[in-house]
């Protein structure tokens, strides 16, 4: 049935292409085609509350009120060959496969949630199923501490994968944070280097868990409890844009599936359309945080998403989520759920239906305001781009401010104390034990780790 009403949808859309060209609200980008048509009565849309945090009703289009968010906990030298093989982690299917693999049915007291975390202007995403978990992307370093409390206060010490969609700072940065608290048992990410302070604290703390990390190729799969996980893209590692070397990956539960896209902008999305994977998935976490160069109409078409969720800051300096995405999502039909306005975000999937719990503002039109205009952008970059390839602005610092105002610490993993590095204690510390960070006191308190008496650091 969802077949045959995108077949309508996509006939709709071109027939009035053909009867109002030069009425379109479409940008003018090659590629691109008319925006979606949706006809009255091709889906149901029941109505129904979904309950925030604070027993504050929204309205949405899925079956029954959304739980809570409820605590998962799972049971239980880099190499830069790309491969389509993974060890197993207690949790991670022991290889994966190049061949798309179907879901296996949820079991009658299995259950899948993700967690969209607020971050700010960054990603993290926090996938449970069956007792098993998979963090995607961990925000900014400096959000290092919430990932190790979000973890830690749901007693998530075991990660069976975490992935680093791509290098930027604002995808990797907390990556460190979860690191501290759980151990993983896989690590996946399209580069292995990375000349940034915040990949090699990712690499670092990958390295005192003896995990290396692992190029996934597109096309394969693995197994995260019942639910299967397809990696779709990138589909070229030799994009010049790091955004478009990003891991895009495709959760599927039962009848009910989520695609998560990373940066990928209209050039990755592209290259995923040529290969001919499926896309069609019931929530899409909204690529680039909204930004106009990502979630094109193509693309969007063959998603045909009932939901999506935008990871995006308050006030940000880039102007995400910008009208422009916003319409075609409005085009599309998708009730669209934003961590700016409703903070963290829950997702809870009984493998036929989907329904969401916000963390504050659950009636918040988030349809309705783009983000502020950004500033003009330098010459030669896209408004909103470091230069350098990576985001800074509000709620995220590029890697040479950070390394100008961090502070050099000495920490003891094994007494989970930290120091200055000239403190005497560290000169009697195992060298197995000891792990070298450069950030701010806060941060290092938050990943844990207590003040050392004798340096008072």
């Amino acid at each position: 049935m969802k077949k045959y009403i995108k077949t309508v949808f996509l006939g709709a859309a071109f027939l009035l292409a053909a009867l109002l060209s030069g009425c379109s609200t479409e940008e003018s980008h090659a590629g691109e085609t008319a925006p979606f048509v949706v006809e009255a009565g091709t889906e149901e849309t029941p109505a129904s509350g979904v309950k925030d945090k604070s027993g504050t009703a929204a309205e949405s289009t899925d079956s029954g009120n959304a739980p809570a968010p409820t605590a998962g906990k799972a049971e239980g030298e880099e190499t830069t060959a790309r491969t389509a093989g993974m060890e197993d982690g207690a949790g991670v299917a022991a290889a994966m496969e190049d061949t798309e693999a179907g879901a296996a049915e949820p079991d009658a007291s299995g259950s899948f949630e993700v967690h969209f975390i607020d971050v700010g202007q960054a990603d993290a995403a926090l996938v449970f199923c069956d007792g098993h978990a998979m963090l995607i992307d961990g925000g900014n370093a400096a959000d290092s501490s919430l990932i190790y409390t979000y973890l830690k206060d749901r007693s998530v010490d075991y990660l069976d994968c975490i992935v680093c969609t791509h290098a930027h700072e604002d995808h990797v940065g907390g990556l460190a944070g979860a690191l501290n608290y759980a151990t993983a048992g896989c690590a996946l990410c399209p580069v292995t280097s990375y000349d940034s302070r915040a990949f090699n604290s990712f690499v670092t703390y990958l390295g005192k868990q003896g995990v290396e990390i692992t190029v996934p190729a597109a096309g394969g799969s693995f197994s995260l409890g019942s639910a299967s996980v397809q990696i779709l893209g990138p589909i070229r590692l030799d994009a010049p844009d790091p955004n478009n070397t990003s891991i895009v990956l495709r959760v599927v539960y039962g009848n009910t599936s989520f695609l998560f896209t990373g940066d990928a902008e209209r050039e990755e999305e592209q290259d995923i359309l040529a290969a001919g994977y499926e896309l069609e998935s019931t929530v899409l976490k909204v690529g680039h945080h909204g930004s106009e160069t990502s979630t094109t109409y193509p693309f969007l078409r063959e998603i045909m998403p009932q939901y999506a969720v935008i990871s995006v800051g308050a006030d940000n300096s880039y102007g995400h989520p910008t009208e422009e995405t916003l319409s075609r999502l409005r085009d599309a039909g998708a009730q669209v759920y934003r961590t700016d306005l409703q903070g963290d975000i829950v997702c809870t999937s009984d493998g036929e239906t989907v329904s969401f719990a916000v963390e504050r503002n659950a009636d918040a039109d988030t349809l309705g305001s783009a983000g502020r205009a950004p500033a003009e952008a330098e010459p030669g970059t896209e408004s909103g781009e470091d230069p350098a390839g990576g985001e800074s602005g509000a709620g995220q610092q590029d890697d040479s401010a950070q390394a100008g105002s961090g502070t050099d610490y000495v920490l003891n993993t094994n007494t989970h104390k930290f120091h200055i590095p000239s403190c005497s204690s560290v000169k009697q510390m195992k060298e197995s034990n000891k792990l070298f960070y450069n950030g701010t006191r806060e941060e290092v308190i938050g990943m844990g780790y207590d003040p050392c008496k004798r340096c008072n650091p």
